[in-house]
């Protein structure tokens, strides 16, 4: 994707087209625009470069004249040649077609323009599901890095499954909610997504079905099915995922595991009872279905404690329990674990090495203490004091603007509010049309093709008057489009 953020001097004695006829030339020569790449349209250029679109095509007329782009009606402009290459008999490497050969495929349209979004100045992202930098425990932090370099004698390669001082703290910390874990049976990763990578390229066939959630988190993604496997999504209701579905789609879909989220659904935010919890493993060990419990968000609740992980009422290995503080403390830590059967995690582990030999080693002593100094539980008590305030501004934002135009549940715990439209609007025209008013959405149909009528709201990174005036500005484009 090609980044717009440049723009010409307008104070220079240099003439515009010149200047932008130059910065083009550099992108060419220094490998950054390859061979193929396709130039945004004049009219994107001249608005995103603050310029007439006369200055663009003059520039890019003489850079066609030179032989480094081609312009045709139908399929735009296009680099077809470097400096280097025009002084060459043979052609350049064509790097698009290799980009377009790999074999994970790219994040869906929206998604990548979510994330160039969220760094973008002056935007309200109501969609992020990210702690605030307000929430950041800024005070805690400089402690705790204090002790760790009192503590630390250097910063080398860990044990396989993670450096053992963590996973002691780890399995302490696992019996307060229930799960027996010896340091031996956790394998520390760069983030529960990481986890699922391994056991994707680990513990399944190519072709394998994983049932998961419908909607889910893991649709937004490509991680399972880059590794040629099959997701069959699961209806939910009330109190989390339908039990009943799994033993008759099991040998219909020959399914190889269960993904879900018990504890603050992504992005429903649905709790699943302690009753269906019950239910959801008696199918599963019946079935000999394994399951990955994702258990990320389980510390931020804000009405009460959620029911216990399904991991606790596991007594035949079935479930590979992840965890993370990417949501509860900083996400730029990548420190996540995965708790399960010893074959797995040594065979998870060796797969690991290979890959990137191991988490950070700062990041794991960073979380250790963490966890050892009890900071851990102090700072999330305090969180989920600012998110019960933060759910409550944006639930009273919603009772006073959207009324009339959307239904939703109130969530008991962590960032997401499912909200359901009533009036049919084109969930594209409405996510571009809020993006021009300075507020990033989340759109539905991004976790399930066919949520058209839903977003994912998060009331956990934007300011509390950044919610209550993006709440209003979206009430206001909503009913733009509706007109």
């Amino acid at each position: 994707m090609i980044e717009l953020d440049w723009k010409p001097d307008k104070s220079s004695p240099i003439p515009l087209y010149i200047q932008i006829k130059d910065y083009i030339r550099e992108k060419i020569e220094t490998g950054q625009w390859t061979v193929g790449t396709k130039i945004p349209p004049q009219r994107t250029l001249a608005q995103a470069w603050g310029v007439n679109r006369s200055t663009i095509v003059t520039a890019v007329e003489e850079l066609i004249s030179e032989g480094l782009l081609e312009g045709k009606s139908r399929s735009g402009t296009k680099v077809i040649n470097n400096t280097w290459s025009l002084m060459m008999s043979a052609s350049p490497p064509d790097w698009n077609s290799y980009v377009q050969a790999g074999i994970h495929p790219p994040n869906l349209p929206t998604i990548q323009e979510i994330n160039k979004a969220e760094f973008a100045p002056n935007i309200i992202r109501l969609g992020t599901g990210e702690l605030s930098p307000d929430l950041f425990p800024r005070e805690m932090m400089k402690q705790i890095m204090n002790r760790v370099s009192d503590r630390i004698d250097s910063l080398g390669y860990e044990e396989p499954k993670g450096l053992l001082f963590l996973r002691e703290q780890l399995s302490t910390y696992l019996k307060t909610i229930g799960i027996e874990a010896s340091p031996s049976s956790i394998l520390i990763v760069s983030g529960a997504l990481q986890a699922l990578q391994l056991i994707s390229i680990g513990l399944l066939h190519r072709g394998s079905t994983i049932f998961l959630e419908k909607p889910s988190y893991l649709y937004s993604l490509h991680v399972f099915q880059s590794a040629g496997m099959r997701l069959f999504g699961l209806p939910l209701d009330g109190n989390g995922v339908q039990a009943k579905m799994i033993a008759q789609q099991k040998k219909r879909q020959n399914a190889s595991l269960l993904y879900t989220i018990p504890s603050f659904h992504n992005p429903t935010g649905i709790l699943m009872s302690k009753e269906r919890r019950r239910e959801l493993m008696d199918v599963c060990e019946q079935e000999q279905l394994p399951i990955i419990e994702d258990d990320v968000y389980r510390e931020l609740w804000i009405d009460s404690p959620p029911p216990l992980p399904l991991k606790t009422i596991d007594k035949n290995g079935l479930v590979l329990y992840l965890g993370s503080i990417s949501k509860t403390l900083s996400p730029g830590l990548r420190i996540g674990w995965m708790v399960g059967p010893k074959p797995v995690i040594e065979r998870l582990a060796d797969i690991k090495m290979q890959t990137d030999y191991g988490s950070s080693s700062l990041s794991q002593w960073v979380a250790a203490e963490w966890l050892s100094s009890g900071l851990y539980h102090q700072h999330l008590e305090k969180v989920r004091t600012e998110l019960k305030v933060r759910r409550d501004v944006m639930i009273n934002s919603l009772q006073k603007h959207f009324f009339d135009i959307a239904t939703w549940s109130v969530p008991k715990g962590v960032f997401y509010l499912w909200l359901r439209l009533l009036p049919p609007i084109s969930s594209r025209k409405l996510f571009e049309k809020a993006l021009e008013h300075g507020i990033l959405l989340n759109p539905g149909n991004v976790y399930d093709h066919h949520a058209t009528q839903y977003l994912r709201l998060s009331y956990s990174y934007a300011s509390l008057d950044e919610l209550e005036n993006g709440i209003f500005r979206l009430s206001e484009v909503i009913r733009q489009l509706t007109l």
